[in-house]
């Protein structure tokens, strides 16, 4: 008898499997189970998935053992991410509510009309307006970059690029989001910048194994204490928030930052208001759907932990991925001289123009600049790809002739591979190639709609993107104005990608030197 139930248990185990691996051929769906081994880097395992089946307009996937259906059609990409968003409004979960509360109740975690609410909540905190506003805390933070270097010529030989970025981006993020002054190039050890390497750094074998474990068995890791994010991390800026709301509110301070805006939302006092043109800050940048404009009565109340999920999530995404973008600009600056020569020519004519001084609207008015920030993130996107979930059920009507209505269900998992459309060939002849040309005014108008999604797209795209972009601009104005950005003897040209890690890392280091200009 027992050895009937065994029998009985693994027929019921490998029928479990092959069903869960013929999920999409099921569904009449092309589909490929590829296992992710680190043998190479994340971004490269995603565009070998992408490139399974270039004739289809969506193609079976898998994210270890979960199935989601990558899709390759412009159209199809818009249908589901934009008109027929109700079906789709969340994102892939991989951690329980109630497990991780400062994650599961941030903008990226929410869902359904929680997200919503929130989305309202704070797209205004991030209008042209508003960004006006903190452009004088940006252009502090990265002029204290170029003096640094100014004043330390021997430094600037040799400069380890993601450590000086991350160091500028948390010094970014420490004055706008939080409020508290940095400067993490003369303070190396300044504690707003270890916690910020603690809360980002996903680097190393360990880190991925242990990310990977809770992405599959979150209550299983929370039990044995293996939490999303570290304690002390969690605990440090929970008393950061905690403490500046208690002195702002004791003192009446009003400062032009995310936390100040939070404040004013709890009080119902922050309205859309959109002043300027939607593309200012530049081509890449995501437009905010009606769902960010529409002003409503949130049903939750905005509590202190609500305020630290969002600043976290805030410093979460904008201390690393923002940081790279400028290493990978730096990088392609470096290895085309010709680009970044022509570049200072024209941050060396905005200066004249404007008396040594850059202002918010001068510098939204670098086309080149434009250019050669929005093709670096064509090259090298923020996210290799993003996902969306099926919340009501649906069916993707048949176009070409082997194709079938595809049925999914109420949980299936979209996947729109970000990285393989900006190299694809079909889109960008010579993908490989660092071209800005693509995006000046006679090209940039060719770009197939929905074929450039740096920051997303619908209304989940990222509600950062004019953040990101002002940030990366203001900081390359001031240090080549200034500087040329060099390669030096421990330079890695190309660089090799770690396969560690899930976003673009040099395996060896971005070395690079800042030489003063004549």
């Amino acid at each position: 008898m027992f050895w009937l139930l065994v029998v009985l248990l693994l027929i019921a185990f490998c029928w479990f499997i092959y069903k869960k691996l013929n999920y999409w051929t099921n569904k009449g769906v092309k589909q490929k189970f590829k296992l992710f081994f680190m043998n190479k880097s994340f971004s490269e395992y995603f565009l070998d998935s992408y490139n399974e089946f270039p004739e289809s307009r969506y193609s079976g996937v898998f994210q270890f053992s979960r199935p989601m259906l990558m899709l390759r059609d412009s159209e199809l990409i818009k249908q589901i991410t934009v008109k027929d968003f109700d079906h789709f409004t969340d994102h892939m979960s991989f951690i329980p509510e109630g497990v991780e509360p400062l994650w599961t109740s941030n903008l990226f975690a929410l869902k359904g009309d929680k997200w919503r609410d929130m989305r309202a909540t704070l797209s205004p905190a991030f209008t042209g307006s508003k960004m006006r506003a903190m452009f004088a805390l940006m252009s502090e933070c990265a002029q204290e970059v170029s003096k640094y270097f100014e004043n330390n010529p021997e430094e600037s030989k040799s400069i380890e690029l993601k450590d000086l970025f991350t160091r500028y981006t948390n010094d970014v993020i420490a004055t706008c989001a939080f409020g508290v002054q940095c400067n993490s190039i003369k303070q190396r050890k300044n504690e707003f910048y270890l916690m910020g390497k603690l809360l980002t750094d996903s680097t190393g074998i360990w880190k991925n194994i242990r990310f990977l474990l809770y992405m599959m068995m979150p209550k299983l890791s929370n039990l044995f204490g293996i939490s999303f994010f570290n304690k002390r991390v969690e605990m440090f800026f929970r008393c950061i928030i905690k403490d500046s709301l208690k002195m702002r509110e004791e003192n009446n301070i009003s400062r032009p930052d995310m936390l100040h805006l939070l404040m004013e939302a709890r009080k119902g006092r922050l309205n859309y208001e959109e002043t300027s043109a939607v593309k200012e800050t530049g081509f890449a940048t995501a437009e905010e759907s009606e769902i960010g404009k529409t002003v409503k009565k949130v049903k939750d109340p905005i509590t202190d932990d609500t305020i630290t999920a969002q600043a976290l999530i805030f410093f979460f995404a904008g201390f690393d991925s923002v940081a790279t973008l400028m290493v990978l600009m730096a990088y392609e600056l470096t290895v085309n001289p010709d680009i970044q020569e022509r570049l200072q020519k024209e941050i060396d004519a905005v200066f004249e123009e404007n008396d040594g001084v850059i202002t918010y609207e001068s510098i939204n008015k670098m086309k080149y600049l434009d250019m050669i920030t929005t093709e670096t993130l064509r090259k090298w996107p923020a996210a290799v790809g993003m996902d969306r979930v099926c919340v009501k059920p649906y069916t993707i009507a048949p176009v070409a002739p082997d194709e079938v209505p595809v049925n999914l269900n109420i949980g299936d998992v979209i996947s729109v591979p970000i990285f393989g459309i900006h190299r694809d060939p079909k889109y960008y002849p010579n993908p490989e190639k660092f071209d800005p040309e693509r995006f000046n005014d006679e090209n940039k108008v060719n770009i197939k709609p929905h074929m450039y999604l740096p920051f997303g797209a619908g209304p989940r795209n990222c509600i950062g993107s004019r953040f990101a972009l002002l940030e990366a601009k203001v900081v390359f104005v001031y240090l080549l104005a200034k500087f040329n950005i060099v390669p030096t003897e421990k330079s890695e040209i190309p660089f090799k990608l770690s396969k560690t890690g899930f976003t673009f890392n040099s395996k060896n280091g971005f070395w690079f030197g800042l030489k003063r200009r004549d």
